[in-house]
């Protein structure tokens, strides 16, 4: 009550900073006069006028109203279009670092040029993250006029793009891509062999679009580059054969709000009977656990055409929040390989964690994060909480009038649907477009038969026919349109009322997606010949008649047929009605068999809908159950909430490691002066076993010189002196004696020196410049070999700490004691087996080699490596990331070729030997 009070008498914390802009909007305004009398060559010199004062030491905070002046300038030469005093306003809250809240058709996409514009003027590039390639692709084109004109470069990132393409595009001024292109360029970068062949050049500024589907929405799952493993897929068939044996309440319970299958004890016994086995919970059968109630999971909690399509004998997972397919992407824990067992398709191999980030950890690596979106004050304190961003509601550029109408709730899905398809033939008839949206590709599916039997012409836009989206959605506003959509529709696209202006309308006047394949693509829309100035002004008169009829009957109506999980998704949908202006109207029918009154909704609203005399066919209008619905939508966001909070907080842990493992990589990258860490982690070592087996704090009668000489000859290939000089300034210095007979100082510095003369002897067996590059190689190899298997034991940890709350211990507390154990553990494996591997390096046998030619010998003489006696798995220096390593025996001495050619720059020493550059000679 005091909050509302203080915010009517100041105003609030967003009024207040709106209010502190009006100077800054003001002097940009004030150099729109002068900026518009610049030539053309005028103009494209303040980039570099910016940019030389910036070089100077002015900072380009003080340069932003002049920048923003000239890129308004640009745009209007460039586009047509003039910046708003309101888009002047999201331009300086993106280049402050804040998330700018602006309505749907507010202009988003010319916003960013500001922001854009700016920040690329100290030359260290821009991302600007959108949600898909396409509109990735649309905005780099659309806008490259401006920054073109400018003198800023502009490349975009899809996916599948080539590596050469791909760098560069980060090589641009600004580059457009998606949040999942980025992410996962950046774990490649830090899985490479060589600094010229990493992509991305940093990350000074990210402008992300669509922020809070970004940042909130896929923030629950992380990004993770995997490999396969040796696992058979067999199993995967067997379990599914027997889950249709198992009934469900009597066998296994299903918990739809917390996503978890429980096995009852018939189940358990059912289970034992088919697979078999005399104890399901037998420690050896562990595995098998696991995978039944992922097969269960697979049967009731993921469905068909919701939660994932099967396309070309794949299973592809759907985006719960865009409703757009996500090829590439796979459920981890073997559920993936449970779905395809479920569907009949062929079963990939489970894989193992090569890499992962997270989103929230990945973009709080960004020097400066902005964001903009139509929906992010509801989740203004989670934006604030984790990226620290701040969140400011831009005012309208005219006043929004569209009519929001009370739900609709009935009893069942099959009334509610029915009731839907009357307004739409309604609405149909007399002309208004309709945009109904859906929460799934089977309910988009399902009304739009309902739609067919009735003869209601009508597009469906799902991940089925995501290639026609723009086409379609762009179009959406034209009289008499109904098109029936999955959440994809709420982003990125405007619809413009009365369709696109020089669009063939009859073209689009098709029966459920008919004739679709025959139109051409969204980037090229419908081909036309160039038209000349009259038949372009013919065309404006017939699209503004068009315009103004839909105006008149109302705009476009929006129906949205299910609340979805977050408000956020169902304010994205009403907004696609309503903008700059225009008139618009949206409803949502729901029922009690939606998923979420179903499983989330209260008792309440059941009892209220009782009290209130509910009948088949006749509908509630009632605020009170409104009320309840948000409520429950408040809840399940708050879960969601608690779901991305736990997962950053494990996350923070391994972000530290991953940070100093990337760190270290990419000091070794810039070639790092690796032979001195070599030697140091040699006389750690060295260290190590002298406090074990000669510690300063026992007797030196009781020493094990035995296992000290073994543990040397193992890890160094060395075996210690017969007989050393006494070091000068000693007592009888230069007799010779037994290495045996030294103090602990003296054999410290004498078996220093010998580990230091043997590295420095190794070296020379081998052409110069050799072994700098091949010390990268092994580190870098045995680094990732390791990091893979850490990642892999934080999985096997993550999974079963929640048990120790069982034992009055903190889970996460736990895990980050457990985990630094096993970071410790890691550091102490990689450089033991980088010593090892480095000193007991050898050239090939002479004798093997005389069958090859020369230079041939050089390549397998550079290329071969042996190890001693113990431990001697092998890492090949040479193989790529992700592929299995090949373990070596255990017994005696091993010698392994490698022949996959060495991943060399092209300019560096070839590794040969033959003195010339790796481009001349094997790079050939």
């Amino acid at each position: 009550m005091f909050n509302s009070i203080l915010a009517r008498v100041i105003g609030s914390q967003n009024d207040r900073y709106l209010k502190k802009t009006v100077p800054a909007i003001e002097k940009i305004n004030s150099l729109e006069p002068a900026t518009s009398t610049l030539t053309d060559e005028q103009l494209k010199e303040k980039t570099s006028e910016f940019r030389a004062r910036h070089a100077a030491g002015e900072s380009i905070d003080d340069i932003m109203p002049e920048a923003f002046a000239a890129v308004r300038e640009a745009s209007k030469r460039t586009l047509g279009m003039r910046h708003y005093d309101v888009q002047l306003i999201g331009g300086k809250v993106l280049h402050e670092g804040k998330i700018a809240e602006m309505k749907t058709g507010e202009g988003k996409t010319l916003v960013a040029t500001l922001a854009a514009y700016l920040n690329a003027i100290p030359g260290k590039g821009v991302h600007i993250v959108t949600v898909n390639d396409y509109l990735a692709h649309r905005d780099a084109e659309w806008m490259s006029p401006v920054y073109n004109f400018m003198g800023i470069t502009v490349g975009s990132i899809q996916h599948d793009m080539p590596e050469a393409a791909r760098k560069e595009a980060y090589g641009s001024d600004i580059t457009y891509g998606t949040n999942n292109e980025f992410g996962f360029d950046y774990l490649r970068d830090n899985m490479k062999y060589n600094l010229e062949d990493c992509v991305q050049r940093g990350h000074p500024y990210a402008i992300v679009d669509e922020v809070d589907s970004i940042l909130i929405d896929e923030a629950r799952t992380p990004l993770i580059i995997s490999g396969p493993s040796e696992e058979s897929t067999d199993k995967y068939y067997k379990i599914d054969r027997l889950i249709p044996r198992l009934v469900r309440e009597e066998d296994f319970k299903v918990d739809e709000k917390m996503r978890t299958v429980v096995l009852q004890e018939t189940g358990i016994e059912k289970s034992e009977k088919s697979l078999g086995i005399d104890n399901l919970y037998d420690p050896r059968n562990m595995e098998l656990v696991h995978h039944i109630q992922q097969a269960l999971k697979s049967h009731t909690l993921f469905t068909r055409d919701k939660d994932y399509v099967v396309k070309e004998g794949e299973v592809i997972i759907v985006d719960e929040f865009t409703g757009r397919m996500m090829p590439g992407r796979r459920y981890s824990d073997g559920l993936h390989q449970a779905l395809e067992a479920k569907e009949g398709v062929k079963i990939e191999r489970e894989n193992q964690t090569l890499a992962t980030v997270t989103f929230q950890n990945y973009f709080r690596m960004y020097d400066k994060l902005s964001g903009m979106t139509g929906t992010a004050e509801t989740e203004a304190a989670e934006f604030e909480g984790t990226y620290e961003l701040q969140t400011v509601v831009i005012p309208t550029n005219q006043d929004l009038i569209r009519l929001e109408y009370p739900d609709v709730i009935f009893r069942t899905q099959r009334e509610k649907f029915d009731a839907a398809a009357d307004e739409i033939r309604e609405l149909s008839e007399r002309g208004q477009p309709v945009l109904v949206g859906t929460t799934s590709i089977e309910k988009s599916e399902r009304l739009s038969a309902l739609l067919k039997r009735r003869g209601i012409k009508h597009f469906v836009l799902n991940a089925k026919y995501h290639e026609k989206e723009a086409l379609i959605i762009e179009n959406s506003g034209r009289k008499g349109a109904v098109t029936i959509a999955t959440n994809m529709a709420g982003r990125g696209t405007d619809i413009i009322l009365g369709g696109k202006p020089g669009c063939d309308l009859n073209k689009l006047n098709v029966f459920d997606n008919e004739g679709l394949d025959s139109m051409e693509t969204p980037e090229g829309g419908i081909e036309k010949a160039e038209s000349t100035d009259e038949e372009r002004l013919a065309e404006y008169e017939t699209w503004k008649k068009l315009h103004d009829d839909v105006i008149a009957l109302g705009g476009l109506h929006i129906i949205g047929t299910e609340r979805h999980e977050a408000r956020r998704i169902d304010n994205q949908l009403r907004g696609r009605a309503g903008r700059q202006g225009d008139p618009g109207s949206s409803r949502f029918y729901l029922s009690l068999e939606d998923d979420l009154l179903r499983i989330f909704g209260s008792e309440n609203i059941a009892g209220i809908m009782q009290r209130l005399g509910m009948e088949e066919g006749v509908p509630i209008e009632s605020r009170l159950i409104s009320k309840q619905i948000e409520r429950a939508q408040s809840q399940v966001e708050a879960r969601n909430f608690d779901i991305r909070k736990h997962l950053l907080e494990y996350d923070d842990v391994m972000n530290k490691q991953r940070e100093e493992i990337y760190s270290f990589r990419h000091d070794l990258l810039e070639e790092m002066e690796q032979k001195q860490y070599v030697l140091d982690m040699a006389e750690e070592i060295l260290f190590e076993f002298l406090d074990t087996h000669a510690s300063p704090d026992v007797d030196p009668k009781v020493w094990n010189y035995e296992d000290l000489e073994t543990s040397i000859k193992d890890s160094f290939g060395l075996e210690p002196p017969a007989e050393v000089a006494i070091p000068e300034g000693s007592k009888d210095a230069g007799r010779m004696i037994s290495w045996k007979e030294l103090s602990r100082e003296e054999l410290e510095e004498t078996l220093h020196q010998a580990v230091k003369d043997k590295y420095d002897e190794k070296e020379l067996e081998f052409k110069e410049g050799f072994m700098r590059w091949f010390e990268r190689m092994i580190i870098l190899q045995i680094i990732d070999q390791q990091w893979k298997d850490h990642l892999l034991a934080l999985d096997h940890l993550k999974e079963g700490i929640g048990l120790r709350g069982y034992g009055q211990r903190d889970p996460k507390m736990e895990y980050k004691r457990e985990s630094f154990e096993l970071f410790g553990d890691l550091r102490v494996r990689m450089r033991d087996q980088v010593v090892k591997m480095l000193f007991l390096l050898q050239p090939a046998d002479k004798e093997e080699e005389s069958v090859l030619s020369p230079k041939a010998q050089n390549a397998r003489r550079a290329y071969n490596y042996s190890g001693g006696e113990g431990d001697t798995s092998s890492v090949s220096a040479y193989s790529s990331p992700g592929v299995p390593q090949q373990k070596a025996s255990a017994q005696g001495s091993v010698q392994q070729q490698v022949r996959q050619a060495p991943k060399v720059g092209r300019n560096e020493p070839c590794p040969c030997g033959s003195g010339r550059k790796y481009k001349h000679c094997c790079g050939k």
